[in-house]
């Protein structure tokens, strides 16, 4: 509840900010360099797939040391983390370099001088290794359940960057001075996390020396490390690398549009995330317990939550994103609306599974690397073939065809047989309930709404009145529904009595 409370409050802290400075940033940076930015961070995704998934595996092998409060083995799986990250650190930064002799290839047809390309990319190539060399201990406080520390100091620092960035963009409309604030507050951030791990835990003492060693003594990091590295490659592909296509099959300008968007959805996840995400190692302890009864009650109710999440997500985006284009940057901006339509779906599927694969990765379960291959071929596959045909739209089809066979069919089946070891009957009883009463809200809103006599292109209030109504109609169908039908509403209801009491 912490958690949730201080994620909650940054949101709304940041939510206005980011908006407004999109809309700054785009008028006096320019698309292009919006662009750009974009394009590089996603370069650096990639290298950062070197990190193999690690600490992943980190997290989850933290859990029971920190429940029977083994300072000891806290203290030596984070040396072996420092000594890998070291490692990858160092493959990230080589990586780079020889990237970075390409750009005049990569490049070539972009609009800014390779000047502010190449400083653009190695601030950002600095403020990620950082994360590697010295902000590693980190993983200790979200294991921990203390992830709201990192939200208080860390996203504090990161306000301030971003109104500093508005002043200094809308005063003097410089590339490297915007980039040179960007580098400087990655090492803020750092230097204060860092302070108050060392408050937190002043028992904690690393040794990355001794991570050679340590390898040996927790060979099984390394085998669940390769097993999430392939899920890892994948999950990029699948979420990250949308811009890097774009830029393929596209244009960079268009990076710059399809972000505008991007940005209102993961605004609106982070919303949600601010309050689900953080039940992510209290999940873990649940599992340890070894309670299936119990397991199986609360994940009813979080995935009873999730599936109305991903309604609501998908239902608002659909009804409402297009006309807040036009107030926030204006209808030049709106792009196709077959476009809304594939991320509507993709946010709906992706969101109402979040469930299982929060219980998959308390059990542990993944060794079906098989799975994660099949889903990155197919997406590739798919991406390159309907993207050099429909651009967006044809990318956006990849993502949807990889995901609804195996994130949509296999994930279930795979928790259940080998995590709840139920048969995957007992998974289906419950989520078509789920699947069906969020189609006949999102129709029945949707269908509703059209009476209403209000211009959501009208004006900003209008399109909030606009806004306003449809959710409440749309919640009395979806809500109404999902109490009367849905399995594990009732055990959700009764627990949020119990939160608030």
């Amino acid at each position: 509840m912490l958690n949730a409370e201080v994620n909650l409050l940054f949101y709304f802290l940041s939510l206005f900010l980011t908006f407004f400075s999109r809309k700054i940033f785009l008028d006096n940076l320019g698309a292009e360099f919006i662009g750009l930015t974009g394009t590089l961070t996603n370069i650096l995704g990639y290298l950062n797939l070197s990190e193999l998934g690690i600490s992943a595996c980190i997290s989850f092998f933290l859990f029971k040391p920190l429940q029977t409060n083994n300072k000891e083995q806290i203290q030596e799986i984070l040396s072996l983390l420092g000594y890998l990250y070291n490692w990858i650190g160092c493959v990230i930064f080589g990586g780079a370099l020889i990237i970075s002799l390409f750009f005049p290839l990569i490049f070539a047809h972009a609009n800014l001088g390779f000047g502010i390309i190449y400083f653009a990319f190695y601030s950002f190539l600095g403020s990620s290794l950082i994360g590697y060399f010295i902000n590693y201990r980190q993983i200790l406080l979200s294991a921990d359940q203390k992830n709201y520390l990192v939200a208080i100091y860390y996203q504090s620092a990161n306000l301030f960057k971003l109104g500093l960035q508005i002043f200094l963009a809308y005063h003097y409309k410089n590339l490297y001075v915007w980039v040179a604030v960007e580098f400087l507050f990655g090492i803020i951030g750092c230097i204060i996390l860092n302070w108050k791990i060392n408050k937190e835990y002043p028992w904690l003492k690393v040794n990355k020396k001794d991570g050679k060693a340590l390898l040996k003594k927790y060979p099984e990091i390394i085998t669940k490390t390769k097993q999430v590295f392939i899920h890892q490659i994948k999950n990029f592909v699948l979420v990250k690398s949308d811009e890097l296509f774009i830029f393929l099959f596209v244009s960079l300008k268009m990076v710059a549009y399809y972000g505008n968007y991007m940005i209102i959805i993961s605004k609106l996840i982070s919303l949600f995330s601010a309050v689900t995400g953080s039940v992510g190692a209290s999940i873990g302890n649940l599992v340890a317990e070894g309670d299936k009864q119990h397991m199986l009650k609360v994940f009813w109710e979080y995935t009873t939550i999730q599936h109305t999440i991903a309604a609501i997500l998908s239902f608002s985006l659909y009804m409402f994103l297009e006309p807040f284009v036009a107030h926030w940057l204006g209808t030049e901006y709106i792009m196709d609306n077959r476009i809304l339509i594939l991320l509507a779906a993709y946010v709906y599927i992706t969101n109402s599974c979040n469930s299982v694969n929060g219980f998959n990765y308390a059990h542990g379960l993944y060794a079906d690397v098989w799975s994660a291959w099949a889903e990155l071929i197919i997406n590739v596959s798919v991406t390159i073939i309907c993207g050099l045909k429909w651009g967006i739209i044809g990318i956006l089809m990849g993502k949807l065809a990889s995901l609804i066979p195996i994130v949509g069919l296999w994930k279930p089946y795979y928790l259940f047989t080998s995590g709840f070891k139920e048969s995957v009957s007992v998974y289906w009883n419950g989520a078509i309930r789920n699947y069906a009463i969020s189609a006949f809200a999102f129709a029945a809103g949707y269908y509703t709404l059209r009476f209403i006599p209000l211009n959501p292109y009208k004006s900003i209030w209008e399109w909030l009145s606009y806004a306003a109504v449809g959710m409440v109609i749309f919640l009395t169908y979806d809500l109404t529904a999902t109490f009367l039908f849905a399995k594990g509403a009732k055990d959700s209801l009764s627990r949020i009595k119990k939160l608030k009491n």
